[in-house]
């Protein structure tokens, strides 16, 4: 349907940096909302290469379900009525529970979450950035190391139908030179398990074979970066630690 249907757009969400449009998939199996990004309104940034935020949504989804990881909406690269760019199944966030991934606490760090930096805010009062200790967080901190993110905010992180966690955003994705940038360090230097490892092996051997997929949508060397970072996560079997020579934390870290 995201695809091949009929895309009408119908509102603008205003807090984007980047154009991004609320519309409606229709087609004679029904009708379902999307967000639309189209590559023109994508704007120039000094570290990306301008038109290729859409592509690199797209390859973030690819690699979310070749992993199994399943965070990511369905994406797809397709026309519409401001031209080509990217188009995603429309998730609501479900905030009626007053979950939060990631929160800002002035006094010490909570049971249940991790600590990601320590900083004062505009009184001169210290305040600690926190996110959750949560197994569905530290599987999308995995992810987030493959595809080279330098953009997870805690505001990209939605809880759809039943709290299933829904990751967005991900225009900033599968640079090259390294840029992972995200509030998700509580878990620095751990051990993968199993499970994760078991995603990068699969991943593994998916990139050694998706040349064709992916030749479309990256680089050469993007293409091998992807594929050097799913390698260098299954050698050493640890989740990375901030590099202290760049920035690591993004901004605005919501």
């Amino acid at each position: 349907m995201l695809a091949t249907g009929d895309l009408t757009v119908e509102g603008r969400v205003v807090t984007a940096s980047n154009l991004t449009l609320y519309a409606r998939i229709d087609t004679d199996g029904g009708s379902i909302p999307c967000v639309y990004k189209p590559i023109a309104g994508e704007r120039p940034l000094w570290d990306f290469p301008t038109g290729t935020l859409a592509a690199r949504e797209r390859v973030a989804y690819l690699v979310s379900e070749a992993g199994g990881w399943a965070l990511i909406p369905p994406t797809v690269v397709r026309d519409g009525p401001l031209g080509p760019g990217m188009c995603q199944r429309w998730v609501t966030d479900d905030d009626s529970t007053g979950w939060a991934a990631v929160v800002a606490v002035e006094a010490g760090v909570p049971d249940g979450w991790r600590a990601v930096l320590t900083g004062r805010d505009e009184t001169g009062q210290p305040v600690h950035l926190v996110h959750r200790d949560d197994d569905r967080l530290r599987s999308l901190a995995v992810l987030d190391a493959v595809l080279n993110n330098a953009d997870r905010k805690g505001g990209h992180l939605l809880t759809g139908h039943g709290g299933r966690l829904w990751a967005v955003d991900h225009g900033l994705c599968c640079h090259a030179e390294p840029k992972l940038r995200t509030v998700l360090w509580g878990w620095a230097g751990e051990p993968l398990g199993p499970t994760e490892l078991g995603r990068l092996h699969r991943l593994e051997q998916w990139t050694a074979e998706a040349g064709t997929v992916l030749s479309g949508l990256l680089t050469e060397q993007e293409c091998a970066a992807l594929a050097d970072r799913v390698r260098g996560l299954c050698d050493h079997g640890r989740l990375p630690h901030p590099d202290p020579g760049r920035p690591v934390i993004p901004w605005p870290a919501f």
